[in-house]
């Protein structure tokens, strides 16, 4: 009878590069962040496993980035409970600056935290179940989309979300507030708030409906050929460009310094997780 049980792995190291083939010298493809659980599709040779993540993208990662335990990894799933909401943090063997360094962690980490505090410093399980330490402020509760919070409310948060990026370089396959592109960007920013879109320049409607450029508000999306960005109001937009080199803000007003014709005139879409309001009767 044919084995029909999936094996996980949970990501053991700062970023795990995602590649288009099993090669390190291949094309970053994507990038799964310490914590991240993924489905392991298929092993291939020298240490390279098929995987999938949480929003069905795929590609291979090497074997020294992940710790493969289908059990451990249901149980990081279930008991991970937290999120790294600072840019870049040390996690230390002690509560104390004094102390070493034993990984260093990016933006959407997924920690899970042991509930043991000592002043400001939360203890934290890795995958492997050593122990570490950070600071409480660094860590929050993983955030689930409420779809009873007010639409403006969370649209706001997602905006303020993204402007934490602002500056990051531009990194293909990226991100991390260590590199970053464009889809890593609008994927990351909603991740962080609970709600998966898909990782890619592509329009899906599986994750989005689409709108007109007259229905768009902030946090909504726009894609390009090749290119998204997320809109944060009054014709400005926030994505990573290779243009520029880092995350920026741009104008679809061509009044505005800001402006970038290359792109307001090569729009192919809007897209919105947010349903749409009902029909005035």
């Amino acid at each position: 009878m044919e084995n029909k049980t999936i094996l996980k792995g949970i990501v053991k190291e700062t970023i795990a590069p995602i590649k288009k083939h099993p090669d390190f010298e291949s094309e970053l493809a994507d990038e799964a962040l310490f914590g991240m659980v993924v489905k392991i599709l298929r092993h291939e040779k020298d240490g390279w496993y098929y995987i999938e993540t949480q929003y069905d993208y795929q590609g291979y990662i090497h074997e020294k980035y992940l710790h493969i335990d289908k059990v451990r990894a249901e149980e990081w799933e279930k008991n991970a409970n937290s999120c790294i909401n600072h840019a870049i943090i040390d996690v230390m063997a002690e509560p104390k600056y004094q102390s070493y360094g034993i990984k260093l962690l990016t933006r959407g980490a997924i920690v899970c935290t042991t509930g043991v505090t000592e002043g400001e410093w939360s203890q934290m399980l890795m995958p492997d179940d050593t122990k570490g330490w950070t600071k409480t402020r660094f860590t929050n509760r993983i955030n689930k989309w409420n779809e009873k919070e007010q639409e403006k409310i969370i649209r706001k948060k997602l905006v303020e979300t993204a402007l934490l990026y602002l500056g990051t370089q531009y990194r293909w396959g990226g991100k991390t507030p260590l590199g970053i592109d464009c889809s890593g960007l609008c994927s990351m920013v909603y991740l962080l708030h609970g709600k998966i879109i898909h990782r890619d320049s592509k329009f899906n409607e599986k994750y989005l409906r689409k709108i007109s450029r007259e229905e768009i508000q902030a946090a909504d999306i726009l894609f390009f050929p090749k290119h998204v960005a997320l809109y944060i109001g009054e014709d400005k937009y926030i994505h990573s460009t290779s243009f520029s080199g880092e995350v920026v803000i741009n104008s679809l007003n061509s009044h505005h310094e800001d402006y970038r014709d290359d792109l307001a005139n090569t729009i192919t879409g809007f897209g919105s997780v947010f349903k749409a309001p009902p029909l005035d009767l």
